[in-house]
């Protein structure tokens, strides 16, 4: 099983008041899978992402991914993990302003040891770009691009790495049917061709008829898990 949560719990201080995001969330994800959280605003789908993608962690419970409970890993470790594993696509984008475009995607690979030499780079790079149709953009910085443009340069950086895991809240709300279509064939060949694990925080209905397994919360719970 490449990730398994057991119990997982998240609870925020409010002030004089807690607020409880999960409350004891069970589920396994095999490798290769598909999942499509579904619910509601308030309803814990974030809370959730963030925990699978090492970027919070929970109050109690235990999240596993390859077997290592990651409330015993080093620091270090949870970075080299989360850079090496781990793609994100974020509903913000969470670009570089001061980047362009092409140095937004290749940062991830900068980051790692392995990185490759710079042609392989480069060749990787405007693959990537040109997958996602912005070949044509990649000299230019966010503040030049439209929403959508920016989310699909999310995308590509999300890809750079070859991860285990793309963790992607919302991907296709800011692009037109037509590159949402665009990005959801990317994102299936992704899976298919290196078996990466898509898990997608969706309201789309595009999304839940291809999704292996939709997984529905709410108030902090897992209401159903709908398998296909």
């Amino acid at each position: 099983m490449l990730i398994t949560l057991k119990d997982i719990c998240k609870t925020y201080p409010m002030g004089m008041v807690t607020v409880d995001a999960l409350k004891g969330i069970n589920l396994e994800i095999d490798k290769g899978a598909f999942i499509a959280v579904a619910g509601a605003s308030g309803s814990g789908k974030t809370t959730l992402m963030n925990i699978i993608g090492l970027i919070d962690t929970p109050t109690s419970g235990a999240l596993l991914i390859n077997g290592k409970e990651t409330s015993a890993l080093s620091r270090q470790e949870i970075v080299r993990m989360r850079q090496e594993s781990i793609g994100f696509i974020f509903q913000s984008f969470n670009l570089l302003p001061v980047l362009d475009v092409f140095e937004n995607v290749e940062l991830p690979l900068l980051l790692r040891k392995d990185a490759g030499s710079k042609p392989e780079r480069r060749e990787w790079v405007e693959s990537l770009l040109g997958e996602v149709g912005l070949a044509d953009r990649m000299r230019h910085t966010p503040a030049e691009l439209s929403g959508g443009q920016q989310q699909r340069v999310a995308i590509a950086r999300a890809l750079v790495n070859h991860p285990q895991i793309i963790i992607a809240d919302e991907p296709t709300a800011n692009l037109d049917s037509e590159n949402g279509q665009r990005v959801l064939e990317l994102l299936q060949k992704v899976q298919k061709d290196e078996g990466t694990t898509l898990i997608i925080s969706t309201h789309d209905p595009d999304i839940w008829k291809i999704a292996q397994t939709i997984v529905h919360l709410r108030d902090g719970v897992i209401a159903s898990e709908e398998r296909r």
